[in-house]
């Protein structure tokens, strides 16, 4: 038992606000945790299942919701450090685990007694009286029972069984790949000569990189902050050849190829999909979306490709002009076109990275953003020294409402590391609930991949940084300003094809004059961001919109290519990524690289039969600020209206019952085409 005792997981945290400890774990503490974590839920699960009253929704279903506590404090401390610092130990712990906790999942969910009990309360539901909410939660419990092969033959639930345990380890495998891939290349450039139009911090940061290495001359990888502004700003034609197909070519052969995993996970999908009696896996997953079949999804797809290509087409043909002009005699090429794509941006605006990094000083930054929440929802954020971080460079906040309220913890973690994935994005370390007459409040954390400080000059993002961290941090404010009483339904816990609508509304302040004029001052001089500089961002907000719209379609549509494979796939995962995005791609294809193998967001992150989501979601957004627009971008009632209906709603209903009920109407795409340009104003 000195094990038991010594572990922090297993005892109640003795810290600020019920924290995690991270100063107190040690990696050796994470397996007993999860095993006891997973004990206790099975002993929690068995009294309900055993239970010989009646099944109501209390001791059912209510019951189900509030088990499996213990277990959930490991899980979410280490699948969260899995993602942004994680190492060789922790990834060994994964694959360990990761068949115990498919066969514990499994255990619960083809527990013929427990589901009986369920199905009683479901069967009843209509004469119980149930608030919307609990209505909710009694639909995703039974679905999520059914979902899990509740209602199988003893033969399938244990084909269910073998299928869900080597799913679970493969996409696990896929994302640990992707990530030694990406941390396995470097381009150590020696001659600076080699190095021209690549801007003065970009250099210094490559060149502290190298020294941290022991090397000398300027280090280059594939991390955001480094890998793009060399795209984008490197003369040397052969080195952006070079590292794009560095890039390119990630988990695609050699030690870590992701293409026999892929194989794997879409047959294992497919074999799940169609064991619970659906075609294909899409149909399965779109089950449990605002898109709810294929067809829906595709007629969006369909209708973005016919109004976006006849713009992407032009803007491919304006690059290419350009990069002539200029003196290039050659096909623009993916390797070229951030390149001249940014040249020409610059010439036609006036407006770049360089201009606009010195007025995005980081701290400022986040004072902006924290300050966005303010004026919009009265937030305010105390920064908490005393709170444990799992990483020196983590930052704790204490978010409290106008009214003094505390709201939630927010963790912030912002430059890349080896043990960091790339991207970013938004989790939770706990969730929020209410129990007992008590609102326990979410951890929230926002973990990102910005370009750090360096001996000169403090960390300055790019404007797209800006736009991520306010993606981001709509994320965090439906975590934050969650009022539910289920946590399986608070929060971020909504239709994946909705969980992106309040982060890429967040994105629209990006280029607002009364936004960027509260924080954005140069680093060195004070001197507030010129207007004429944020008329030119607003000027160029639309640029290359086309040939980005087409990106994230082809995204999608190879997303649902693979998803809506009906016989297990045993081709080859090149050939068939070409002909699956085809009609979306805008650049010559490049032989030898691949996307799919490094596409964590399908095959390891819960996009799967879900990517079209994001421009589903950009479709609600536009239609959303297009109310702040017209009442004011820190309207005091639209902000409420949104926080009431949809932020503090989390799950608790349908989105689109949550939807209409801000909007007063169901969405159209029209907001979306007059806010790109490609359709003009009534």
């Amino acid at each position: 038992m000195a094990q038991t005792n010594s572990n922090p997981f297993l005892s109640e945290y003795n810290t600020p606000f019920g924290t995690i400890p991270f100063d107190k774990i040690k990696n050796e503490h994470y397996l007993p945790a999860f095993r006891e974590g997973m004990r206790l839920h099975k002993l929690e699960v068995e009294v309900i299942a055993d239970n010989q009253q009646t099944p109501t929704f209390a001791n059912t279903i209510e019951a189900l919701e509030r088990a499996g506590r213990a277990l959930n404090r490991v899980q979410s401390a280490f699948y969260n450090l899995t993602s942004a610092e994680t190492n060789d130990t922790l990834d060994s712990i994964a694959e360990q685990i990761a068949p115990e906790q498919s066969e514990h999942s499994n255990t619960i969910f083809l527990n013929e007694k427990l589901f009986a009990r369920v199905k009683v309360v479901y069967d009843e539901r209509k004469k119980l009286k149930l608030t919307p909410e609990q209505n909710t939660l009694l639909e995703n419990t039974y679905d999520a029972f059914v979902r899990s092969g509740a209602q199988l033959s003893l033969a399938d639930k244990e084909k269910y069984k073998e299928y869900t345990k080597a799913l679970d380890l493969a996409e696990l495998q896929f994302g640990q790949n992707v990530l030694k891939a990406t941390n396995n290349y470097e381009l150590l450039v020696t001659d600076k000569a080699k190095l021209t139009g690549i801007p003065a911090d970009i250099l210094e940061a490559a060149q502290t990189k190298a020294k941290s290495k022991k090397k000398e001359g300027w280090l280059f990888d594939l991390s955001y902050p480094s890998y793009v502004p060399f795209m984008k700003y490197a003369d040397n034609r052969d080195l952006r050849h070079e590292l794009y197909l560095a890039y390119n070519t990630k988990a695609l052969g050699g030690e870590f190829d992701n293409q026999e995993l892929i194989k794997k996970i879409v047959t294992l999908r497919l074999q799940v999909a169609q064991l619970m009696g659906y075609k294909d896996y899409a149909a399965y997953a779109l089950h449990k979306r605002m898109a709810e079949n294929e067809k829906n999804v595709y007629n969006l797809l369909d209708e973005l490709l016919k109004a976006y290509k006849p713009k992407a087409m032009s803007e491919i043909e304006d690059v290419q002009a350009f990069a002539k002009s200029k003196g290039a005699d050659f096909q623009v090429m993916p390797w070229d076109w951030n390149y001249y794509s940014e040249k020409l941006k610059d010439e036609k605006y006036s407006v770049n990275d360089e201009q606009l990094k010195p007025y995005f000083e980081l701290e400022n930054v986040k004072k902006g953003v924290f300050g966005l929440a303010t004026r919009l929802y009265g937030l305010q954020f105390k920064k908490n020294t005393e709170i444990s971080v799992y990483h020196p460079e983590v930052e704790a906040f204490e978010v409290y409402d106008a009214t003094g309220k505390f709201m939630a913890i927010l963790y912030t973690d912002f430059h890349p590391r080896n043990g960091k994935r790339s991207g970013a994005w938004m989790t939770e370390f706990k969730g929020q609930w209410k129990e007992n007459g008590v609102d326990s409040r979410p951890q929230i954390s926002l973990v990102m991949n910005f370009s750090r400080s360096t001996s000169s000059q403090p960390a300055l993002l790019t404007f797209d940084e800006l736009t991520t961290f306010l993606h981001e941090f709509g994320h965090s404010l439906h975590g934050m300003l969650s009022d539910c009483n289920y946590e399986s339904l608070s929060g971020t816990n909504v239709y994946r094809d909705f969980v992106e609508m309040p982060s890429q509304l967040m994105e629209n302040w990006a280029t607002e004059k009364d936004f960027l004029d509260g924080f954005a001052v140069h680093y060195k001089t004070g001197e507030k961001i010129p207007a004429e500089l944020i008329a030119k961002i607003k000027a160029s907000e639309n640029f290359n919109v086309g040939y980005q719209c087409l990106r994230q379609l082809s995204f999608g549509y190879l997303d649902m290519a693979w998803h809506t494979q009906k016989e297990p796939f045993t081709g080859d995962v090149q050939a068939f990524e070409k002909k699956a995005w085809s009609k979306a791609q805008t650049l010559p294809s490049i032989q030898g690289t691949c996307m799919s193998v490094q596409f964590n967001h399908i095959f390891s992150g819960g996009y799967d039969a879900g990517y079209y989501s994001y421009k589903w979601a950009e479709v609600l957004d536009a239609d959303v600020f297009s109310v702040f627009k017209k009442n004011g971008i820190f309207d005091a009632n639209t902000a409420r209206s949104f926080r009431e209906n949809i932020l503090s709603k989390g799950g608790s209903e349908h989105p689109m019952i949550l939807y209409k009920r801000f909007r007063g109407q169901k969405p159209t795409i029209d907001a979306l085409l007059i806010r790109n340009g490609i359709k003009a104003k009534h």
